[in-house]
């Protein structure tokens, strides 16, 4: 069993900042892609921005300049910092990793559930 668990969505007003965490648990061996995707109302999931390996990172030219994506490998969590926060921001966020389990054969792409993020004054 492998689980993401995202927190750290709620309301907050325009220009303001939200720290984003998705935590994965389970019999895990190793974690090679992490990414933050999103999705509002009426619209197609689009991916924010995501982490690969040490020193590459991806952003969304919508968030470039005010999202910063970080990863603490050691407790296997990856962070998304949203700073100036527009209404164009809210959507539910999701967490999207790739994760080799335990005396598998290989990675499987897994999912978290999402949490709400409000940008509304």
């Amino acid at each position: 069993q492998v689980q993401l668990l995202e927190s750290g969505g709620g309301l907050v007003q325009p220009g303001g900042s939200l720290r984003l965490s998705c935590a994965a648990s389970g019999s895990i061996f190793s974690i090679r892609y992490m990414g933050w995707y999103r999705q509002a109302l009426g619209k197609e999931r689009e991916l924010v921005a995501n982490s690969q390996s040490v020193g590459s990172t991806y952003y969304a030219d919508s968030v470039k300049g005010r999202f910063t994506i970080s990863r603490d490998n050691a407790k296997k969590t990856v962070h998304l910092q949203m700073n100036s926060l527009k209404p164009e921001d809210t959507a539910v966020y999701y967490c999207k990793a790739e994760i080799m389990r335990r005396y598998s054969g290989g990675y499987n792409t897994y999912w978290g559930q999402g949490t709400q993020v409000t940008v509304s004054s």
